[in-house]
């Protein structure tokens, strides 16, 4: 759970301090430690608020185990990989998890009765609970099979919270004598406290992994496979800088040694004030109110006066009560209730009353009494002096009071004496001290908790400076009697049944520990989940008691379950084979060679003893470790301020720390330091690129090199560089290139750059690829990107000292090409096949490798591309629905997105809640779209016939909310009572029919998709796969041996990967490919084909969706069965179809993706082509265009037609004619136009027919009066694609008729409200005729010249 709001409000203060894990440059880590609680909740509930989810426990653990070997595979630890699972807490943890346990039980319950209420139908098997999984036999699946763990040793713990287990062992790592003080760390989980933990480890290198978080807009369901999850790394390196930038005002300030390893120690205490999971947070002091901050301040300003004492904690973890008994901290509570004071005045002069409250009036009375008595014994002169302060003696008299009801109404004292204060004021040190206990050393007490539901406050903790606080270390309950102090009566069945009636009978001893009904208090929180709960704590000794006479009814499995396990390590052992029988035998085969050792480590093994807990130093300036950002390269100075930094998905409201980078050189200077030599960009997250050009907006210095050359120009070595002078266009693109720059670097990061005189292009390093030269010997050498970016001068680090230890030894061609390893062709033909290397001792000498390639079948696909608008999805604009449902092109746009319905009326709301009641088909502000309804054409929103059918239903069950919103479509929110007037009519019940409708029509699953992404359809994927399931059955593969030379080879190895195999290759979808990443999801090898293709700014964040041919453990349904889908890098593929295109020539018409050289990835004037190849969904939005393609331009007459009598199709064609055009030029530069969908009271006549020509097929497109292009398939001659371009479009033609039949339903078993045909329009308007009254042939003998 850790401290609520804490992720959020660190994220936005210190803006840098995380960065999206992007494959190709994920740091090199050590050590990988799972928090296993996280993963466990991901996979096993991912959606609470849908009272009819049901999974099943072979569900949870398949999902386990892909989650772990997904997050090992994008880390890749290269010493420890250690999993550790939640077991039996300390008891001050039970109080946490009893509270939470019972709110979440209370809360599924409401959501039951409630749908229950509503005559929903549940399903009979019982709701899965997540407190009964426990995840193992894990590693001796994974450790035999996959080369990366050979060298990895695994622990499983299952004993205490797993992160605290994780820092016990990093504690006993650094206590080792030849501990290296550059072991970098990576630790998983979701619990904002990890921060903390990781920071008391004090280690140099040091990153947290978790899933991305969105705050703010709607609430959408939690993502389970990690495929779709987006992971971010947030560095506590930059974590350290930035908590030294917050209190670097102290150097000046104090008279003691600056040691920003206390100012640590002493900013994870202050974050303790505000909650964790051991006690509550103090009065008043909340994260969205800015409490840290003032106790930030607070700090500052009582440090200098401290004398000796140096911090809050002395070293070693221990509470400074000297300190602390100066009371540092009281006057944080009278400035916050100063504010209250102020209010309270103000309300006095208002309701003429002197005292807010009664308790107030009291305490005034006899306060004024007992000055009274005094007055008789002293002199009348005080008399005056009682006047001047009696606003002081008001302000303390009500600051008393204050606290005095705050304790009474919390705590539920009569009688607040100086002894109860005393008693919380020790309590809560005690507390404290215990957490430092906790979080530096370990657990000192297994007993121990804080009796209390409230935290004193900050002004009554005095007096403590004489405290002896002690603990008694006790020994940890056993699972059984945790879970019987922690779960409701609702989770009986998770204990043995001898105990389930301590929970529910009326004569339990301990019934009182399970009340069916409790209250919360919010406590000034505003969250429902952040609220106290009431519950009585459990007393150890009753409960103990209670389950004593149970004991001896437990079965013999059940005892063994009640036990604590110890820990496990595991590592691989070459020298050790066995054969390992599978405990799960339908998802794991039995292991025949299993090289898996293991030995228990005993609990207390990784204990240290406190004055060992040592702290390591770093200079990270002087070694920079890659992937691991540091704010130390760059001059700049930093200062908070309320700038509005968007970190989330809105903008900031707190301060955040902006940092200014301060100075730069002259350009000449500039170019002659980094052109052609390796620098780091993108400051502080560094990656390394190779400098071609440099700008400074009126000169530019590039690099001159021949197509393909990606050389570094080392030493003394002088580029071949050039100079030119550039234009006015030139000089207008590089401001815009500065203005985007400096404004996403001021937006997301908090970094100001302020005037820039120059700007330096650069390649991204991709990677390392081994080359072979002309004697053979192999170098991994650095591979840089194609496409060149820009960045500011002043956020280039050069000059500095880069560990690296991706060394290799891999020397000659025998290294690098063993026999039995597997290899890849990239040469014609057998371009792509999967080989396996020979013996080549006789041909190597010779500069060539021996191996055996398997040519599997192939299935042909070309029919299928060239007839795949049978297929298609077809889209129309939104006027053409409107005009078909009978409403307005207004409703068609709201209903489609979302409306928001307020209770009660606008001008008496009821409250701030507001229900969304539209289809949520498209998302602008997102850019997302949901395929299959809708689609985004440039600015254009387009429906499919499917949107037209939920739109008809929808239109059925509210035509009055429709008739509503036509008539209010100024307005943003609607209100129930304003649309449901009538005193007979519930608008609340209304609202909750069509949210119950929307949740459960199927469209609500549909996963939605950017609109930059280019995707065949699930009609076209399905034919696929069955032309796929054709090709297995004709099994005629063939091997073949060959001697090939090595430089058309591509072995998949681990040093290799983020490289792309062929930088040749284009591409498209339909295109064949075979993954050739080794030890990941997708098995090496595996053929599929490309559905879709997604954009991005950078070359290498460019994904696939493939449809492979076989499922496979870890596989996504992307439009295709499940299992056999999967998004990859270009680096990870192999294209198929390029090595037949580059083979035959021939260009096949499909959508090619090719990155532009030169895209400004920051800058929002960044043109972007709009312009369609084929007729194909290519993304306007898209970065990436397709290539060109020659257009020749047609025009013929078409001579009238004389129809036969012929039935059917043949008596409407007769009525058609083809107008007789003359005045069309022909034009080989004319942009094909962009491309509109039919509108039916437009639609006249044919006009002329384009054809767009490559070497060997032909499209037409047919163009109408209104503008229209309606493209026909590929053909192979002219006549031939003028005759299908024609009956292509009059099938366009009849899928907009009224009258026409729709196209098949997406859900075939979902039947809709309205039946086919002719729907009644809502709002009565004229209608006007499909076609025109002259009449015109479409189709006929088509002839005439080529003008």
């Amino acid at each position: 759970m850790g401290v609520p709001k804490f992720y959020r409000w660190i994220s936005e203060r210190y803006p840098c301090l995380s960065e999206v894990v992007k494959e190709h440059q994920i740091p090199e880590f050590d050590n990988l430690y799972l928090d296993m609680n996280g993963i466990i909740h991901q996979c096993s509930h991912p959606n609470d608020d849908d009272v009819h989810f049901r999974i099943s426990d072979d569900k949870i653990f398949t999902d386990i185990f892909h989650y772990l070997e997904v997050l090992f595979r994008i880390i890749k630890p290269r010493k420890v990989f250690f999993m550790a699972v939640d077991g039996v807490a300390p008891r001050a943890k039970m109080n946490q998890q009893r509270g939470r346990r019972f709110r979440s039980a209370k809360e599924a319950e409401d959501k039951i009765k409630k749908a229950l209420e509503k005559g929903e139908t549940l399903p009979t098997e019982a709701r899965f609970d997540s407190n009964c999984i426990t995840p193992g036999k894990f590693t001796e699946r994974k450790i035999p099979s996959d080369q990366f763990f050979f060298q990895d040793f695994i622990y499983l713990t299952q004993r205490e919270k797993g992160e605290h287990k994780i820092m016990e062992f990093i504690r006993s790592e650094k206590a080792k004598p030849d501990h290296d003080p550059n072991t970098r760390h990576c630790l998983y989980g979701l619990d904002a406290d990890l921060i903390m933990l990781g920071l008391t480890s004090h280690e140099a290198h040091f990153s947290l992994l978790r899933e991305e978080v969105r705050f703010g807009g709607k609430k959408t369901q939690r993502v389970c496979a990690p495929e779709e999850t987006t992971f971010h790394l947030l560095h506590l390196s930059l974590m350290r800088e930035y908590i030294d930038y917050e209190f670097s005002v102290l150097k000046d300030k104090i008279t003691f040694k600056y040691d920003i390893e206390r100012i640590i120690d002493d900013w994870i205490l202050m974050g303790f004030l505000v909650g964790n999971d051991f006690i509550p947070h103090l009065p008043h002091l909340h994260i969205n109110h800015d409490a840290l901050p003032l106790l930030y301040g607070t700090y500052i300003n009582i440090l200098p006066e401290l004398g000796g004492k140096k911090s809050l904690i002395f070293i070693g973890g221990y509470f400074n009560l000297a300190l602390m008994n100066l009371n540092i901290f009281v006057q944080f509570d009278r400035e916050h209730f100063s504010e209250v004071f102020v209010d309270l005045k103000w309300f006095e002069s208002k309701v003429g009353n002197k005292y807010l409250n009664e308790a107030a009036g009291v305490a005034a009375e006899e306060a004024k009494n007992y000055k009274e008595k005094k007055k008789s014994k002293v002199s009348i002169f005080l008399d005056n002096l009682e006047d001047e302060t009696e606003d002081d003696d008001l302000f303390e008299t009500e600051f008393r009071q204050y606290k005095r009801t705050y304790y009474m109404t919390k705590m539920g004292v009569d009688v607040v004496s100086d002894d109860f204060l005393a008693d919380q004021a020790a309590c809560y040190v005690q507390a404290i001290q215990w957490i430092l206990h906790y979080y530096y050393h370990g657990v000192q007490s297994w007993s121990w908790y804080y009796p209390y539901h409230y935290a004193p406050f900050l002004s009554d903790i005095r007096n403590i400076s004489t405290l002896k606080i002690h603990f008694e270390l006790g020994k940890p309950f056993k699972p059984f009697e945790q879970l019987l102090a922690v779960l409701p009566a609702a989770s009986k069945n998770l204990l043995p049944t001898c105990y389930q009636h301590l929970m529910t009978s009326e004569d339990s001893p301990i019934i009182e520990y399970y009340p069916p009904d409790f209250k919360t208090d919010l406590n000034g929180k505003q969250q429902e989940w952040e609220a106290v709960v009431l519950i009585p704590f459990i007393d150890e000794k009753r409960l103990l008691e209670a389950m004593e006479t149970c004991n001896y009814s437990l079965k013999k499995e059940e005892r063994k379950r009640n036990q604590h396990s110890e820990c496990l390590m595991c590592w691989y052992d070459r020298d050790t084979e066995f054969t390992y029988p599978s405990p799960w035998p339908e998802k794991f085969p039995a292991i025949e060679r299993c090289c898996t050792r293991y030995k228990i480590i005993s609990l207390d093994a990784w204990r240290v003893d406190i004055s060992k807990n040592k702290i390591t130093r770093v200079d990270q300036k002087a070694l920079y470790f890659c992937g691991f950002p540091t704010l130390k390269h760059i001059k700049h100075k930093f200062f908070l301020k309320k700038s509005g930094v968007q970190v989330f998905q809105q903008s900031s409201r707190g301060e955040n720390m902006m940092l200014e980078i301060l100075g730069e050189g002259k350009l000449e200077n500039i170019a002659s330091s980094v052109l052609g030599k390796s620098v780091f960009v993108n400051w502080p997250h560094l990656e390394e690129a190779r400098v071609v050009g440099i700008s400074d907006g009126e000169t530019k210095f590039y690099l001159e090199e021949p197509p393909g050359t990606q050389k570094l120009y080392l030493g003394r070595t002088a580029p071949p560089s050039k100079v030119v002078h550039l234009g006015d266009k030139e000089q207008s693109n590089w401001t815009k290139e500065v203005q985007g720059i400096s404004e996403y670097y001021l937006r997301r990061k908090g970094i100001i750059i302020n005037e820039t005189s120059a700007v330096v292009y650069a390649q991204l390093l991709t990677g390392r690829k081994y080359q072979i030269n002309q004697n053979g010997e192999v170098r991994l050498e650095k591979q840089w990107s194609k496409q060149v970016l820009p960045f500011v001068y002043q956020t280039i680090v050069k000059d500095i000292r880069a560990f690296d230890s991706r060394f290799s030894n891999i020397k000659t061609l025998d290294d690098l090409f063993p026999p039995r390893s597997m290899v890849f062709m990239l040469g014609t033909p057998y371009y792509g096949c999967t080989g396996e290397v020979q013996d080549s001792g006789d041909v190597i000498t010779e500069g060539r490798i021996r191996v055996v390639f398997s040519i599997p079948c192939e299935p042909n696909l070309d029919a299928l591309i060239q007839n795949q608008h049978k297929y298609s999805i077809k889209y129309n604009p939104g006027y053409v629905l409107a005009s078909r449902l009978g409403v307005s092109g207004y409703l068609v746009s709201r209903f489609t997105g979302s409306i928001f319905i307020g209770r009660g009326s606008r001008r008496n709301p009821h409250g701030d809640h507001k229900a969304n009641v539209g289809l949520n088909l498209k998302f602008n502000k997102k850019n997302e779209e949901v395929p299959g309804y809708t689609k985004k054409v440039g600015s254009e929103w387009m429906y499919s016939s499917a949107a037209e059918q939920l739109l008809a239903e929808y239109l059925e069950r509210a035509p009055e909310l429709f008739s509503y919103i036509a008539k209010n479509s100024q307005e943003d929110v609607f209100y129930e009572d304003d649309i449901w007037p009538g005193e007979n009519e519930n608008g609340a019940e209304k609202v909750q029919e069509i949210i119950t409708w929307l949740k459960g029509h199927p469209v609500s699953t549909l996963s939605r998709s950017s609109c930059d992404l280019q995707i065949l359809d699930a009609a076209i994927v399905e034919k696929i796969e069955e032309e796929v399931e054709k090709c297995k059955q004709r099994k005629n593969n063939k091997k073949v041996r060959v001697t090939v030379k090595p430089h058309l080879l591509y072995r998949p190895l681990e040093q290799q990967h983020g490289v792309i195999p062929d930088r040749d290759a284009e591409f498209r979808l339909f295109d064949r490919v075979v993954n050739v990443r080794e030890n990941f999801s997708v098995p090496v090898g595996l053929r599929g084909t490309i559905i879709g293709i997604k954009g991005a700014n950078r070359e290498a964040d460019v994904l696939f969706e493939v449809l492979f041919d076989e499922e496979f453990p870890g596989g996504l349904t992307i439009r295709c069965s499940p299992g056999r889908g999967y998004r990859l890098p270009t680096s990870a593929l192999v294209n198929l179809t390029h090595g037949s295109r580059s083979e035959t020539g021939n260009q096949k018409l499909t959508a090619i993706v090719k990155p532009q050289p030169a895209v400004n990835h920051y800058s929002s004037n960044s043109s972007i082509s709009s312009g369609h190849l084929g007729g194909l969904n290519h993304s306007p939005q898209s970065l990436f265009v397709p290539t060109q393609v020659r257009l020749l331009v047609f025009s013929f007459f078409l001579p009238p037609y004389k129809s036969q009598p012929n039935p059917g199709i043949e008596n409407f064609l007769a009525s058609l004619n083809i107008s007789k055009e003359n005045d069309v030029q022909s034009s080989h530069h004319e942009e094909p136009p962009s491309e509109e969908l039919l509108s039916p009271q437009s639609f006249a006549l044919v006009r002329i027919c384009r054809s767009f020509c490559t070497v060997t097929m032909t499209v037409c497109q047919v163009k109408l009066s209104n503008g229209l292009l309606v493209h026909g398939p590929q053909c192979h001659s002219e006549n031939e694609a003028k005759e299908k371009a024609a009956l292509f479009a009059l099938q366009q033609l009849g899928s907009l008729g009224v009258n026409f039949p729709l196209p098949p339903p997406i859900f075939p078993n979902y039947p809709p409200a309205v039946p086919p045909g002719t729907i009644p329009p809502v709002f009565p308007q004229p209608t006007g005729k499909v076609f025109g009254s002259s009449k015109y042939l479409l189709l006929g003998r088509l002839g005439g010249s080529v003008g």
